[in-house]
């Protein structure tokens, strides 16, 4: 069984952004010479995420206004977490948009459907944050 790893870096100019990281884990996969297996793909960082959905814009919008309903930045004083940074709706935006995905490779690509998209979701930017890509396979 052959296995891969690379980490890709982050450092966005903004709090929060939606990145579609679908080449750099198709590049990864070139270079892992894996045909037939699995990809994690992993955010190592507890205010960012990565996860699978469709690259439309008005989409990503609508990520931004449900999740700062869910849990708002402002007022920094509703979070207990706060006392210590200003990133606890970070931390919860996290929570709900996920860690992780795991893709299926077949035949040397990955095993996606039609619309579907990896990428990294920042929710407490403006600083260095790492990507894992770890393949596994034959």
């Amino acid at each position: 069984m052959k296995s891969y790893r690379q980490e890709l870096t982050f450092n966005t100019p903004t709090r929060r952004a939606y990145i579609n990281i679908t080449p750099q884990v198709n590049e990864a996969l070139k270079k892992s010479g894996v045909k037939e297996g699995l990809v994690l793909v992993n955010a190592m960082h507890i205010t960012a995420s990565v996860f699978i959905n469709d690259d439309e814009s008005g989409l990503h919008n609508d990520f931004e206004v449900w999740l700062e309903k869910l849990a708002p930045e402002k007022p920094h004083s509703q979070y207990r977490h706060n006392g210590f940074e200003d990133n606890a709706d970070a931390h919860l935006k996290r929570q709900v948009m996920g860690r992780e995905v795991v893709v299926a490779i077949t035949e040397g690509k990955l095993d996606l459907g039609p619309w579907e998209q990896i990428f990294y979701g920042e929710y407490d930017g403006k600083r260095n944050k790492r990507v894992l890509i770890k393949i596994i396979g034959e």
